[in-house]
């Protein structure tokens, strides 16, 4: 396992209470999904069965959390329309959603007046950022992830969170455009 999934995981098992995800690209283009992704495009289906090989680690980790107490929320701000990836990840979402996710979409257009940090990110329990850093075409850069625990950046960043998940739509009401 990657050291970067070590770190990940290792943050989300010991959150106590929270732990939510702003994805803010509309590409990406993570050498571990690029199989399935291609698929999606060929066939026009995406996975969605919680217990295949593909799903099975992130709704174990999800479900783990949750059963802890922890709210496990993601918000993906989107341009629309949107872009084949985003139909993509919007397929497999109830999977998300079936491992305890709470998720939410938001068009960009809606998203422009928002103070938004310059990187995908994770929050534990509002004391802890986890910067996720990817190349232009989408890939993991190195290193993949930056932890922060400044006070002040990790503020910016809850609240930054907070906004867009007030704006957004939950998955079971978001359309496609």
């Amino acid at each position: 396992m990657p050291q970067s999934e070590l770190r990940f995981n290792d943050l989300l098992e010991a959150s106590q209470s929270s732990a939510v995800h702003l994805e803010m690209r509309d590409v990406y283009g993570v050498g571990d999904e690029a199989d399935d992704f291609n698929e999606w495009k060929r066939i026009g289906r995406r996975d969605v069965d919680p217990g295949s090989a593909y799903w099975t680690p992130w709704v174990d980790l999800i479900s783990r959390a949750t059963s802890r107490g922890v709210a496990v929320r993601r918000a993906r701000i989107v341009s629309e329309p949107v872009t084949d990836y985003i139909r993509y990840e919007w397929a497999g979402t109830p999977v998300n959603v079936h491992a305890g996710e709470q998720v939410r979409w938001l068009s960009r257009r809606r998203a422009a007046d928002l103070l938004l940090p310059g990187c995908d990110l994770w929050i534990f329990d509002g004391t802890q950022v986890l910067f996720n850093h990817f190349t232009g075409e989408g890939n993991w850069a190195e290193p993949p992830l930056e932890l922060c625990t400044e006070p002040e950046v990790v503020q910016q960043c809850v609240d930054a969170f907070e906004a867009v998940w007030g704006r957004a739509v939950p998955h079971d009401q978001y359309k496609i455009h």
